[in-house]
């Protein structure tokens, strides 16, 4: 553990802090500037794409381990109603679609460290009544904790004065076979997944869900078994169910070849959206196509336009709450 460390400045001159954990064959740095996952080691290697100069982490990166919200993943049109209301976001993929929470969302957001422990650390963030066009005043916190073996364990959860949309995750990229001396990342192609859903959702030129939800069974996105990534251009959404669980289940599972270690991702979310990375070099920080691979446990993408999919609306009174948990394990290497 070590207590927040200055590592640099937002543009209104506040401090960006991190904060590392260890333990149970994990090393973790959190930083305050969108809950970031910054380092993600398991067993001395790194699994996860981060950034040396904090600063990137203000507007370059494409969410790096961020918490993204105040809804993760796409809005159509950046417009949706509740109780009547008709509300406006921000088009910032494209000038067509509301991606992340916005121009600045949550993961562009200076948070405050309110605990830090041995192997915790929680950090809270208020977004303002409208802040990026969203109602009600919403508290979100995010908890981080090494929970045993190779184990990172994130809880989210939100409150709010007013109804709104909720849907928190974090945006962490993984590369199993990333170099120890931070030399080029290799691509994911070679990365087996297995993901145990049943259907997905198809999406149209924007990215958006068309409304259907349809089975995997018979197509490209039928990852029920071990399946070689390659380069098959993903970015849905896979349904997991139609309900947020209790306790985080598996819902993910990645290895290599060439790699002794696996990661299963657990979560209680109905759906995760699997993308394979291949815009990463629009962000223009010498990373390749599909260096990279996110595993986003979340509600179903749109939700708000979509009457037949799982509300994403959070009412005062109520608490939203979300787990997400990263298990890394060594095993024969493939």
């Amino acid at each position: 553990m070590s207590d927040p460390v200055p590592v640099g400045t937002m543009p209104d001159g506040s401090p960006i802090l991190e904060v590392r954990l260890e333990g149970e064959g994990l090393a973790v740095a959190v930083l305050s500037l969108g809950a970031a996952l910054r380092r993600l080691d398991f067993q001395g290697r790194p699994m996860v794409l981060g950034r040396d100069d904090a600063h990137d982490y203000v507007a370059k990166t494409p969410h790096f381990g961020a918490i993204v919200g105040r809804f993760a993943n796409r809005i159509a049109g950046g417009r949706f109603t509740l109780d009547g209301t008709a509300y406006e976001l921000p088009r910032n993929e494209g000038g067509r679609t509301h991606l992340h929470g916005g121009t600045r969302g949550f993961s562009r957001r200076n948070w405050t460290f309110a605990e830090v422990g041995a192997r915790a650390v929680t950090l809270t963030y208020r977004a303002a009544d409208g802040e990026e066009g969203y109602p009600g005043a919403l508290t979100a916190t995010c908890t981080y904790a090494i929970t045993g073996p190779g184990t990172l364990r994130t809880t989210l959860t939100a409150t709010t004065d007013a109804a709104t949309l909720v849907n928190l995750t974090n945006h962490s990229y993984f590369n199993l076979l990333l170099p120890p001396d931070g030399g080029p990342a290799p691509t994911i192609d070679d990365h087996v997944i297995e993901i145990p859903a049943e259907s997905y959702l198809p999406v149209d030129d924007a990215q958006i869900p068309t409304g259907a939800v349809a089975p995997v069974a018979g197509t490209r996105f039928d990852l029920r078994a071990p399946t070689r990534i390659g380069t098959q251009d993903f970015d849905h959404a896979f349904v997991l169910g139609r309900e947020t669980v209790s306790e985080p289940r598996p819902v993910a599972r990645v290895t290599a070849a060439g790699s002794d270690v696996a990661l299963t991702v657990l979560a209680t979310a109905p759906a995760v959206q699997f993308y394979d990375g291949t815009q990463l070099p629009k962000a223009n920080l010498g990373f390749a196509a599909r260096t990279a691979l996110c595993l986003e446990p979340e509600a179903y993408p749109d939700a708000p336009n979509h009457p037949d999919f799982p509300s994403a609306v959070l009412r005062p009174g109520e608490t939203y709450r979300q787990i997400i948990a990263y298990r890394f394990a060594k095993e024969t290497a493939r």
